[in-house]
């Protein structure tokens, strides 16, 4: 298995950050077939496939303000106004992802793209993890 790090800076307001290159970089660099594992170790960001560009990555982060409002009804409270909305998130958009690769090339579908979603205005730099796993 390969495996590697980087920072992402997701900025203080809620963001899908798209990390599409990073990991087309990577399964390139280990080049043939396996899978792309994406992780993001932390309590309050998850990874997510989806359309990006089109106005999908805002629906997405108005969704996700509908069903988690940031107000003060969370009992994990430090932090910002309706911060323990943040910690609930990651059960809906996973802190992971795995993806084919095949001949060194991620098998996205037809518009997908691959990205951060965090909602922790309070914690600006993220982690991402890609592991190259092959047989």
């Amino acid at each position: 298995m390969r495996s590697q790090t980087f920072e992402v800076n997701t900025g203080s307001t809620e963001r899908v950050h798209d990390i599409t290159r990073r990991c087309e970089e990577f399964a390139r660099s280990c080049g043939g077939d396996g899978l792309l594992h994406v992780f993001v170790p932390h309590a309050t960001a998850g990874v997510a496939l989806l359309e990006l560009g089109s106005g999908s990555d805002d629906d997405l982060l108005d969704a996700l303000r509908e069903l988690l409002p940031a107000d003060d009804r969370w009992r994990h409270a430090h932090g910002s106004r309706g911060h323990g909305r943040s910690h609930v998130m990651p059960a809906l958009i996973p802190p992971y992802a795995t993806i084919p690769v095949i001949d060194g090339r991620l098998a996205l579908g037809t518009w997908q793209s691959v990205a951060i979603v965090d909602l922790n205005i309070d914690n600006t730099e993220r982690r991402v993890r890609l592991s190259f796993l092959s047989n």
